[in-house]
């Protein structure tokens, strides 16, 4: 079991002492690095002059085009031969981020998932289906491993081949699966379509992808699991750097390993618990690629300190990303917002397209629903009357007319890794 007590539970001065000295050593490192040595003598500032946390507002954000700018080692603090890893992003909208592992890296990342799936109450006698992407994307392995440490039996099933991994489910006795929540629903509505019991699970741990507490109980009712959920990036690791414990109310951040600030993300402005804005990290334990004050893009709040379960600060769920957030004629969308409405909504399915489109010099939002098929009379009155519950559900969520369209089941696209909801047509799909 990976009960670090020490580390999970400090707070106070004992959190502080140990996150200042993570500090020092992290602007040391980074300084290694020709774009922070550039950055920080811009801020006229050197490793030397960290002499409290207060002076990392002194610090240089980092974001993710200046990643890409260095693309492919310009951010290695570390000689390549020191390198026994590389993961990358996707390199969907532009050069790919390429983050490097030393050996200690992976081991502490390894330790912090160990960490998670602990804190949830997953130990050796755990079969654990990872059905997440294995390969340059850190998902798969970054589980495995730590999965792994714990001493649990994985099943490295990753993405794909739905049939076979609900056959290994039943056949293994797993008791435990680890995906994205979109694919987790498309296990879900194939195990119903092929009368699988899947009796032995009992955990799902969910992330890559924004999901919302109504997808929650979707999934927990139709796979008979309680879900966690799990937040990290590439630039962090990967996964693990927040995870829910057993209280499900927000996510505890290794806050030994991860220094977690929000801000205003117009303006740079550090906000305080309660106060929404975007989550910026500096990892305190990265060898190979250490980060100063990373903009994730991200939205969440601090939560005040404490938790029922003995573990530091959290953060909330996050709500969506600075960069996904719609601007629909000067309101701002989450498609999670979508999602929560219609997953509330027993009349239609939890598949559902968005397109964006400009009209005659306005946007307009079409939203493509699938029925249940358990509501699919085809009936025109019943139709018009569920597309007529559904647009006046959307419009007082989201303050905002949008036009629905109710499809067929089974006819909208389903995605094996994270979902691509949205096609803005006012520009690239994301």
């Amino acid at each position: 079991m990976f009960w670090n007590r020490e580390m999970e539970t400090a707070t106070g001065a004992e959190l502080e002492r140990i996150q200042l000295k993570r500090l020092k050593w992290t602007v040391k490192q980074a300084s290694k690095i020709g774009f922070y040595q550039k950055q920080l003598a811009k801020a006229g500032i050197a490793p030397d002059d960290i002499a409290s946390l207060d002076d990392i507002e002194r610090l240089p954000f980092t974001k993710k085009q200046d990643l890409r700018e260095g693309y492919p080692f310009g951010f290695l603090a570390v000689p390549k031969r020191e390198v026994v890893r590389i993961h990358t992003t996707s390199g969907t909208t532009g050069k790919p981020t390429v983050v490097g592992y030393t050996r200690g890296d992976i081991e502490r990342w390894a330790e912090l998932i160990a960490r998670d799936l602990t804190m949830i109450g997953l130990s050796e006698d755990d079969v654990f289906q990872n059905a997440l992407g294995y390969g340059l994307f850190t998902g798969g392995l970054g589980f495995h491993y730590g999965a792994e440490l714990i001493g649990m039996t994985v099943v490295p099933s990753a993405t794909g081949n739905t049939r076979r991994q609900i056959e290994m489910i039943e056949d293994f006795g797993v008791t435990a699966i680890n995906s994205t929540p979109s694919y987790a629903m498309h296990l879900a509505e194939v195990a119903e379509e092929m009368g699988a019991g899947l009796e032995t699970l009992r955990v799902g741990t969910f992330g890559a992808e924004p999901w919302s507490g109504s997808m929650r109980k979707e999934l927990e009712s139709r796979l008979g699991i309680t879900a966690y959920d799990s937040y990290g990036m590439s630039e962090m690791f990967g996964p693990g750097a927040g995870f829910e414990c057993q209280e499900r109310d927000g996510l505890h951040f290794w806050h030994d390993s991860y220094y977690v600030e929000i801000i205003d993300p117009a303006t740079g402005e550090r906000l305080g618990p309660g106060e929404r804005g975007e989550l910026v990290v500096t990892p305190l334990v990265k060898e190979a690629m250490p980060l100063l004050r990373y903009r994730t893009g991200d939205i969440t709040m601090l939560y005040e300190d404490g938790c029922a379960c003995g573990r530091g600060q959290k953060i909330a769920r996050i709500m969506g990303r600075s960069d996904d957030m719609l601007v629909i004629r000067g309101i701002n969308v989450f498609p999670s917002q979508i999602e929560h409405v219609l997953l509330a909504m027993p009349e239609v399915g939890e598949q559902f397209m968005v397109y964006i489109d400009r009209i005659h010099h306005l946007d307009e939002m079409t939203i493509d629903v699938e029925m249940n098929r358990d509501y699919f009379s085809g009936e025109l009155k019943d139709l018009d009357r569920i597309q007529a519950k559904v647009t006046g559900a959307l419009r007082e969520t989201l303050g905002l007319r949008t036009r629905v369209n109710l499809v067929e089941p089974g006819t909208l696209p389903r995605f094996e890794g994270k979902a691509r909801r949205v096609v803005d047509r006012r520009k690239e799909v994301w």
